[in-house]
């Protein structure tokens, strides 16, 4: 039967190297041989995935589609081998996705009490934007997405915490002298920058800025917090940044200041979502724990229990 796991390995490998010679030496088989296990693999599908020329390998459009469903069946293989193997008394896999606004400044505090407490736990992390995770929480990409909830109706919701908004403006302008908080009437007629329209955090401040009156750049988007910033630091406009990231990050940054908003509404729930029906997750209750207690310690508001 084809394509056998050693052919998915051949094809997956090629495709990461971008040369058959560079493959064959790492799998350390011939590269006549390498050749033929893939055209075989061709044939018997009848599909082209790879086209050959002098600057190296290139997939196909069919090809990069079996690529990577490849790599998908060689990771579950992986992880079914690590688990009959493993000695750890309580294992299980989950994997997660998360926005890009809190995986890097929430997960490591909470992924490292989770390795101490589970060690036999292994946790997949892959950062998308919200509609992303939407599309990879139906399509059984993700087991469970930390998003915002009001984004994935009809799953399962466990609130996680509630965090505020900040603003992050360049050192001379008027905003980085308050120091109790920024109202609406300071936003009013301000340009004001945020992510890309397929974040959530995105919508928010459009809702945001139609309240103080403030204007969302349009010219401006960012692709990350750490866009938006370096573009507030040059003076462009006032961005709208996260708590998280304020807390972890944003502080430590010379170039900007950022203030708390003091405005109602000015915040965002975060919940851990599965899919509705979905059978208990080996090890969902231990994150659920872990993200709870790694954002009470950071002082922001947690969701009740």
């Amino acid at each position: 039967m084809r394509p056998t796991l050693r052919q998915l390995e051949y094809i997956v490998t090629v495709s990461r190297l971008g040369r058959f010679g560079l493959a064959a030496d790492v799998l350390n088989v011939s590269q006549p041989s390498l050749s033929a296990q893939i055209s075989a693999v061709e044939q018997e599908l009848g599909l082209r995935i790879f086209e050959r020329n002098r600057g190296g390998v290139h997939a196909t459009a069919k090809g990069e589609a079996f690529i990577s469903r490849a790599q998908k069946i060689l990771a579950e293989v992986q992880d079914l081998r690590h688990a009959m193997t493993s000695d750890a008394p309580v294992g299980g896999r989950l994997r997660l996705g998360v926005l890009p606004s809190i995986g890097p400044y929430l997960l490591p505090q909470a992924i490292k009490k989770i390795h101490q407490d589970r060690p036999g736990l292994r946790i997949v992390v892959r950062e998308e934007n919200t509609r992303d995770l939407e599309q990879g929480l139906k399509a059984g990409r993700f087991d469970l997405i930390i998003s915002t909830p009001e984004d994935h109706p009809n799953t399962m919701q466990q609130r996680l915490f509630n965090e505020t908004l900040w603003i992050g403006v360049a050192i001379d302008d008027m905003l980085a002298r308050d120091l109790h908080g920024v109202t609406a009437e300071d936003l009013r007629d301000r340009l004001i920058l945020t992510l890309d329209q397929s974040h959530r955090l995105s919508r928010i401040v459009y809702a945001l800025a139609a309240e103080c009156g403030g204007v969302v750049s349009d010219e401006y988007e960012g692709t990350t917090l750490d866009s938006i910033v370096l573009m507030a630091a040059s003076g462009v406009g006032v961005a709208v940044l996260p708590d998280l990231y304020a807390r972890r990050q944003g502080i430590y940054r010379d170039e900007v200041r950022l203030r708390p908003l003091a405005i109602p509404n000015a915040n965002r729930d975060i919940a851990l979502l599965a899919r509705r029906g979905e059978d208990d997750l080996p090890g969902r209750n231990i994150l659920t724990q872990s993200l709870r207690a790694v954002a009470r310690d950071m002082g922001l508001t947690v969701s009740p229990e």
